[in-house]
């Protein structure tokens, strides 16, 4: 069965809009996990725009779920700018911290709205390799953030990941814009397939929902994990999010 796993970043922005602890991290955790969620993911950026350190301790101290924090490796310490937020302490420092059982490492920085690619191994490999062996050796299962590129993958097995999360919006623009979808979804597809020759596990995410995710789900092969936030949180104001979480497992294929 492919794991759902529920980025809680949106609703930590809501939070965030207001001085206030409402919506309540850990408590809205617990509806996903009590809906049938099977992990909590959580970016934490260094701008602390919406996940913040704090709630990844938090986090850690209630789970009874796979936690997966991903972020740049290579984000280091920052001073917080707004009152009653702590400190930044760097992404690494936190996964040090709290080894949550996933990691996944995103190439995004800051002008970003969102993660916008993959890594680029041919220029990155050898930073990105020491990272996951310290990872490794922390008992942390490592993940790392791909486009659907086979060359790409093969270099993502030399770096001693366990894993890698397949970008899906060039996927998600395809299906909502009705043209290429089934070239584009070939492209995923042989991603995954080579991920399984260089015996990496396929995690996938970005802009799955409800209408794209069947398809999807349906013909990746050996998907084992997806990690959706923004839309399950805009059909949450919708539909509530435990019929959120539990249509999102429909979609995925469990009754």
């Amino acid at each position: 069965m492919i794991a759902l796993s529920v980025n809680l970043n949106k609703i930590a922005l809501i939070r965030n809009s207001r001085d206030t602890t409402n919506p309540d991290i850990p408590r809205h955790a617990q509806m996903c996990i009590d809906a049938g969620a099977h992990g909590i993911t959580v970016h934490p950026r260094p701008d602390q725009r919406h996940i913040r350190a704090s709630d990844c301790f938090d986090l850690a101290g209630m789970l009874s779920v796979e936690f997966n924090i991903e972020g740049n490796p290579m984000a280091g310490p920052r001073k917080s700018e707004r009152d009653g937020v702590g400190d930044y302490p760097g992404f690494m420092e936190l996964v040090r911290a709290i080894r949550p059982a996933q990691c996944t490492l995103v190439p995004d920085g800051d002008a970003q709205l969102t993660s916008d690619h993959g890594f680029d191994l041919k220029r990155d490999g050898d930073t990105v390799a020491p990272l996951v062996e310290e990872l490794n050796s922390l008992g942390i299962r490592t993940s790392l953030f791909m486009d659907p590129i086979p060359e790409q993958i093969r270099l993502a097995a030399q770096t001693g990941a366990d894993r890698i999360e397949l970008y899906t919006e060039s996927y998600a623009r395809a299906f909502a814009a009705g043209q290429d979808v089934d070239t584009i979804l070939g492209q995923f597809v042989r991603a995954a397939e080579v991920a399984a020759e260089e015996g990496l596990g396929v995690n996938a995410g970005h802009d799955l929902d409800l209408n794209n995710l069947p398809a999807f789900a349906a013909a990746v092969p050996n998907l084992l994990e997806v990690s959706i936030g923004h839309a399950l949180t805009v059909d949450a104001i919708r539909m509530g999010l435990a019929a959120t979480v539990a249509a999102y497992q429909r979609a995925l294929g469990k009754n």
